[in-house]
């Protein structure tokens, strides 16, 4: 069955302003169809528009949170190197991962890809979803990789419903991140307001 995205979407995947996807209709550049007033993208006509698009040197980044979700970093990379071959068709492709939260802005991966970017080495970058990218702040590192003219592309677009022990982790990440500026890391009170908040965590 065919998949329809909204203009909003579509703009996403494809590095754009939302007014610059509903010109493109207008202009028959893009493909839809209008529904109770709505435009909706054919999903095939996004592969179409990327398939076309300059990209020969394609990064796909993959994250998860921590050691034991190393299955699911494959399975992320898996469903990257299926998308890309899809919809990108023959390209060169650089694979880069973080274990790591997505709260953190030194991951070594993510370093991996501004030096890749810097660099004029691939011309855009593949994630499963935004959240795998990052956790905040997702638009600025667009706007970065822009500037270096390479192109964002949220493969996926929706996480799956497992992916609530993740968020936790990364909650707790925030958490210790704030008490240790506002306690010091070595004091009591960090201690404790850490161990809370990771026994919440536990009782759920």
């Amino acid at each position: 069955m065919e998949r329809y995205l909204t203009p909003s979407e579509v703009a996403e995947i494809l590095g754009m302003s939302r007014s610059g996807v509903i010109k493109w209709i207008r202009e028959g550049k893009i493909k839809a169809i209008e529904i109770n007033g709505r435009w909706r993208i054919p999903y095939s006509e996004v592969e179409r528009l990327l398939s076309g698009g300059k990209a020969k040197q394609v990064a796909i980044y993959a994250r998860v949170s921590s050691n034991a979700q190393k299955d699911d970093l494959e399975r992320q990379l898996n469903a990257l190197r299926d998308w890309v071959k899809k919809a990108l068709g023959e390209v060169s492709v650089i694979e880069v991962k973080d274990i790591g939260s997505g709260l953190k802005e030194d991951r070594r991966g993510l370093k991996k890809l501004l030096e890749l970017a810097k660099r004029r080495q691939i011309d855009a970058i593949v994630v499963a979803y935004k959240e795998r990218l990052t956790l905040f702040g997702f638009q600025y590192l667009v706007e970065l990789f822009k500037a270096y003219g390479v192109n964002v592309i949220i493969a996926l677009q929706e996480e799956p419903k497992d992916h609530m022990q993740e968020l936790e982790e990364d909650f707790v990440e925030v958490v210790k991140s704030f008490a240790s500026r506002i306690y010091g890391h070595r004091s009591h009170e960090y201690e404790r307001v850490v161990r809370c908040v990771e026994d919440a965590g536990k009782d759920d």
